[in-house]
């Protein structure tokens, strides 16, 4: 069952279709679901996404394809058009709204890329593209220190992070360490303990046991400020 909001989205976003032939752009959603903000939107559409109600389509990162409507839907509510593809390329295009491409996430403190230091701190906001993101909750972290350069992560990067508790080998994870410290390293198991690795050859492998670390999300993309 969706919730109220979720529910509400579906609707709006049909009734536009109905009239326009355009889906409404993050704006208007946000506006039309009293939203404080587009990140609202953006967390509703991962849902529904997580769900099976729609799905981003391949290679188009800005449009959605509706696979099904809510059990409660009015007949008309359930007709969709364009070959049930909300095409927001075209909304962008049409509308001419650039903020429509950009999702505020959270913004928690620095993270090392070295030593751990603490992070996960501060309640600030990140403008990303949303073409970065996927589906998920996402939130942001910045970089502090170079044991992840080989990987292409450097100093006062942003991280940003899809909210998880599980990994898998090889991942490049985001660890709280002794529930104290955050780090951000590739997590391996080895021999029951577990592995945090850098990449960079200055730096040594982290051993823990496994109740000493915990995972509090994954790499899913980066921000770079070119000074």
């Amino acid at each position: 069952m969706l919730t109220a909001k979720q529910h509400e989205l579906i609707r709006f976003i049909q009734q536009r279709l109905e009239e326009t032939g355009i889906s409404p752009s993050f704006e208007e959603m946000k506006e039309a679901l009293d939203l404080k903000s587009k990140s609202g939107v953006h967390r509703l559409i991962s849902a529904l996404e997580e769900r099976g109600f729609i799905r981003r389509l391949p290679n188009r990162a800005r449009a959605l394809e509706v696979l099904k409507q809510p059990e409660d839907a009015t007949p008309a509510a359930r007709k969709v058009k364009n070959d049930n593809v909300i095409d927001l390329h075209r909304v962008a295009a049409v509308r001419a709204e650039p903020a429509n491409d950009v999702i505020e996430i959270p913004l928690h403190g620095r993270i090392a890329a070295g030593a751990p230091i603490e992070a996960l701190e501060g309640q600030n906001s990140l403008p990303v593209p949303a073409a970065l993101l996927g589906p998920g909750e996402h939130y942001a972290l910045e970089v502090s220190g170079d044991s992840m350069i080989e990987a292409g992560i450097f100093d006062g990067d942003f991280a940003l992070v899809r909210r998880t508790d599980v990994a898998r080998d090889g991942e490049i994870v985001v660890a709280l360490v002794r529930n104290e410290e955050a780090t951000l390293k590739y997590m391996r198991r080895e021999n029951g303990m577990i592995r945090l690795d850098p990449a960079n050859g200055v730096y040594e492998p982290q051993i823990y046991r496994p109740d000493e670390v915990q995972v509090q999300g994954k790499l899913s993309g980066l921000l770079r400020r070119y000074h």
